[in-house]
C-alpha cells in the first residue's frame, strides 16, 4: 500500500535532493514534501529565526496573467486593489466566493514585464486554477485581452536575519533596494531567469525564488555552502507562520469564513469597498461596519498544548469558539493558537479557557503576531 500511496504523490523537482539531505517526507496537498531533516524542528525553526533556512515551496502554484486587462480580470476574483501597486510591488489578497467566504489567499505582483505574477496554495491549486479558467473564459468572451500561463518553475524561501548576506553575494541587483513585497527579475548565482520576491510565511526578513527546475538543484547546494543556510521542513515551517499570526489556508481561513471574520480586512482595497465590484462584497462590506458574531484571535496558553479543533471555553465553561490552529512556540516556550471566538471574549486580554482531554486549561486572548516581525522595509 504504500508504494502505491507514494506513487500516486506529486513530487517537486528537489524531491530526491531532500531525501538524500535526510528529509523524511509527508504528504501535503498531495505532494511528497519533507517535514523536516535530521535536526529536530525546534532547532530548525530556531536557525531560521537566528540565522537562515531553505524551504522547498515549489508545491505552490505560480501563474502568469498577461493582457491589457490583466488588472480588470485578477481583481474580478479578489479583494486587493492591484491598480494601485507600483510596478514590481505586491499584495496579499483573497479570492472569494459569492457567498462572501474565502476561497484561498494568495500573492499578486504588478510587474514591469507586462504581466501580473500570482502565487496561491498548492492544496487549492485545482479550485483555483478551474476557477481562473472559468473566468478567463468569461473575459474573452466579452472581448477582454487577457491571457493566463501557469508556470512550471520551482519555488524556494529562503528566510531568516541572514538572508541577504547569504544571497548578496550571487546577485548584481542591489538587496538593500528590494523591499518587503517588491520584486525583480534577476540571475542568481549564475542561474538565469530567476524571479526575486521579498516574502515569506515565517515573520523573517526572506525572499521566494521562482527558479527554473534545470537550476533549483545547483542553486540550493549553492545556498547551503554557505554555513548559515540549512534546509528547513513543513514542521518548522507551521510554527513559524503561527508565530508570526499568518493564516494557513484550510484550518484559520476556508470558504466559510469571511475577511471580516478572519480579521482581514486591511486586505481589502479602499476604492473595491466603495465599489463593491469583488465576489460578495454585499456580504463582506456591510460586515465591515456592522462587527461579525465571531473574530479570528490569538490565544496563549501553559500545560498541554492546544491543537486545531480544540473547543474554547468563556471562564464559566461555556463553548465559545474553536481553535484552528496550534503548537507550543519554541520562541515562546508556550502555547500559542488562533482561532475563532465569540465577539464578546475577543479583545486582547481577555481570560479565557481552552478544554484540551476534557480538562479546561486556563488561556488569554492575545495580539497577533506572537513573535515581532522582521520583514525589511529599507534602511
Amino acid at each position: 500500500v504504500g508504494i502505491s500511496y507514494q506513487a500516486c504523490m506529486r513530487k517537486t523537482t528537489l524531491f530526491d535532493f531532500h531525501r538524500d539531505q535526510g528529509g523524511k517526507m509527508v504528504e501535503f496537498a498531495g505532494w511528497s514534501m519533507p517535514v523536516q531533516y535530521k535536526d529536530s524542528h525546534i532547532h530548525s525553526h530556531m536557525h531560521t529565526r537566528q540565522h537562515c533556512s531553505i524551504f522547498d515551496v515549489s508545491h505552490m502554484l505560480q501563474s502568469k496573467v498577461h493582457g491589457r486587462d490583466r488588472v480588470k480580470f485578477i481583481e474580478s476574483m479578489i479583494v486587493g486593489d492591484i491598480a494601485e501597486l507600483k510596478d514590481n510591488q505586491g499584495t496579499l489578497t483573497l479570492f472569494t466566493n459569492d457567498k462572501g467566504g474565502i476561497n484561498d489567499d494568495l500573492i499578486v505582483t504588478k510587474t514591469d514585464q507586462g504581466y501580473l505574477y500570482v502565487v496561491s496554495n498548492a492544496g487549492c491549486a485545482d479550485k483555483d486554477s478551474a476557477n481562473m479558467k472559468a473566468r478567463l473564459a468569461k473575459f474573452k468572451a466579452e472581448g477582454h485581452d487577457v491571457e493566463l500561463e501557469f508556470l512550471e518553475e520551482c519555488l524556494i524561501a529562503v528566510q531568516g536575519p541572514s538572508m541577504a548576506k547569504v544571497l548578496q553575494p550571487g546577485l548584481t541587483d542591489d538587496l538593500s533596494k528590494l523591499t518587503f513585497m517588491t520584486s525583480t527579475l534577476a540571475t542568481v548565482f549564475g542561474i538565469q531567469g530567476c524571479r526575486v520576491t521579498r516574502c515569506g510565511y515565517t515573520g523573517e526578513d526572506g525572499v521566494e525564488i521562482s527558479v527554473p527546475k534545470s537550476g533549483v538543484v545547483a542553486l540550493t547546494e549553492r545556498l547551503l555552502a554557505n554555513s548559515e543556510v540549512k534546509l528547513a521542513g513543513l514542521g518548522a515551517r507551521d510554527s513559524l507562520r503561527l508565530e508570526a499570526g499568518l493564516c494557513l489556508y484550510g484550518n484559520d481561513i476556508d470558504e466559510t469564513t469571511t475577511p471580516v471574520e478572519a480579521t482581514l480586512v486591511w486586505t481589502i482595497g479602499k476604492r473595491r469597498r466603495q465599489a463593491k465590484d469583488f465576489p460578495g462584497a454585499e456580504i463582506i462590506v456591510p460586515q465591515i461596519k456592522a462587527k461579525t458574531t465571531r473574530k479570528r484571535v490569538g490565544l496563549v496558553s501553559t500545560g498541554p498544548p492546544v491543537r486545531q479543533h480544540t473547543p474554547i471555553l468563556s471562564p464559566e465553561g461555556k463553548v465559545i469558539g474553536e481553535v484552528t490552529s496550534g503548537c507550543p512556540s519554541p520562541c515562546l516556550k508556550q502555547n500559542i493558537a488562533m482561532g475563532y471566538v465569540d465577539v464578546a471574549y475577543a479583545k486582547n486580554g481577555t481570560p479565557i479557557q481552552v478544554e484540551v482531554r476534557k480538562k479546561a486549561v486556563k488561556a488569554v486572548v492575545t495580539k497577533m503576531p506572537f513573535v515581532p516581525t522582521n520583514y525589511y522595509s529599507g534602511h
